[in-house]
């Protein structure tokens, strides 16, 4: 499984990300492994944002933050989570944790896409 949290629907930094992650969903797809993206806005949000951008994956609504709270995807902006990748295997365990607070810079889809297959070998 791979968490992908990032900042907001509809903001310029974000919406390239998740399309990006469009973009690329055959290589995410091949991987067998779920994806999921996940930010702190609403699910009516998250609903607007995948038609508008046609996104192939789950968007969780973490609107009061408990789930990156506990993944410890903090941002240094109020209210929001920070931008991060989190590759878990089979068994739970995170193989890959890739945090950036000011989430200026997305991960790059290569990255995300070689750890998911290093943690399912």
């Amino acid at each position: 499984m791979a968490l992908l949290f990032y900042p907001g629907d509809e903001t310029p930094i974000c919406t390239r990300q998740m399309c990006s992650v469009r973009d690329r969903w055959e290589d995410y797809a091949a991987t067998g492994a779920e994806v999921v993206g996940i930010s702190t806005n609403t699910v009516d949000s998250h609903k607007s944002f995948a038609e508008h951008h046609d996104l192939p994956l789950r968007l969780l609504a973490d609107v009061d933050r408990k789930v990156a709270d506990i993944y410890g995807a903090q941002s240094l902006i109020p209210g929001k989570v920070a931008r991060s990748v989190f590759v878990i295997d089979a068994d739970g365990i995170i193989r890959h944790r890739d945090v950036r607070p000011l989430g200026l810079f997305r991960p790059k889809d290569d990255d995300v896409i070689d750890a998911i297959r290093k943690a399912q070998t």
